[in-house]
């Protein structure tokens, strides 16, 4: 049984549900494969060319976003430029031998293309909801490798009782008392024009770059996806000064993402950022997320080492971010 692959029309009402509808059953579809999420980008900031494979029985098996991109004078397929991670989205019930048919024939599609080849950045396992490494070793079994591996460092939320800190290590249990000693709040903030001076400012002081998302984006993002980007920040109890903030992605329904944490370097002495952690944490873990996801602590294989042992603290450990790129 073969798989066939076509392009998907983005401005097709249709097209669009289909994709929607998709991603929301799938074994590994997030907010970032979203056609809403896609939106907020600029109309021809990226040549977008998305696939819709479907097997023999005309069933949906995979989607996979995508964007072309030129590398040394040719054309390949990226997924996704303009997001976190894209790859394959699959099924629940995909199986190794599906996992070949469906990438033997987005190769094929490529290669009928007059495209070289294909860039794929995956989610990491825990937005799997069965999880599997079908699609890396299908990848790796066709010559594809490793362009980066990052580190994301990732909280499995269900290993917390009814005190999430017990699971926290003594020096962010002491980092949370020290917050409220000094009269820190935690709470949810729908004013993102709060925080993100906050994170303008740590981004540009520490590593002189500006925000992915300018504020205006992260706007829009927003109007487009609803409450699947929440925001939360550790005020001072009295001026109401925003010390911490910390954007989340709600991903799908086992993960959330903690986009964008940061805080203001003068007050980090009254550890906002202990109890910022510690109140998104409880607060995932309310809702009944599996996986709180803080972002990544690695950049090009080198290691933040201060940060992994702060997320560390928090009960957080590494999974991969893997970026795959190879010829079709």
């Amino acid at each position: 049984m073969s798989s066939e692959v076509r392009r998907l029309d983005e401005s097709d009402s249709v097209d669009r549900k289909l994709w929607r509808d998709f991603v929301h059953a799938s074994n590994n579809g997030t907010l970032f494969h979203l056609p809403e999420f896609l939106d907020y980008h600029a109309p021809g900031r990226f040549r977008n060319h998305h696939l819709l494979a479907t097997g023999s029985d005309g069933c949906v098996e995979a989607m996979m976003t995508g964007a072309l991109v030129e590398r040394e004078g040719e054309t390949w397929l990226w997924s996704y430029p303009g997001a976190s991670w894209g790859g394959p989205v699959t099924r629940d019930d995909v199986t190794l031998s599906r996992m070949e048919r469906i990438l033997e024939a987005i190769a094929d599609y490529c290669r009928d293309q007059g495209w070289a080849g294909m860039g794929l950045t995956l989610p990491p396992q825990p937005y799997f909801r069965r999880f599997s490494n079908y699609t890396d070793f299908v990848l790796v079994k066709r010559g594809f490798g490793y362009q980066k591996r990052e580190l994301t460092a990732v909280i499995d939320l269900r290993r917390f009782g009814d005190d999430p800190e017990l699971g926290f290590a003594e020096s962010a249990r002491r980092g949370v008392r020290k917050a409220l000693r000094n009269g820190l709040v935690f709470e949810e903030s729908s004013d993102f024009s709060s925080f993100y001076p906050v994170l303008e400012s740590n981004l540009q002081q520490r590593h002189n770059v500006r925000p992915t998302h300018t504020l205006a984006e992260l706007e829009r993002i927003r109007s487009l996806t609803g409450d699947s980007v929440r925001q939360f920040v550790v005020r001072d109890g009295e001026s109401g000064q925003v010390y911490a903030g910390m954007v989340m992605f709600h991903c799908n329904p086992r993960v959330t993402l903690a986009f964008y944490i940061s805080h203001d370097d003068a007050f980090q002495s009254l550890r906002p950022v202990n109890l910022l952690y510690s109140g998104v944490i409880g607060w995932a873990r309310d809702l009944g997320y599996h996986f709180l996801d803080l972002g990544t602590y690695t950049l090009n294989m080198e290691v933040n080492y201060g940060l992994c042992r702060f997320k560390e603290s928090f009960s957080a450990r590494g999974f991969f971010r893997n970026t795959f790129l190879g010829r079709v």
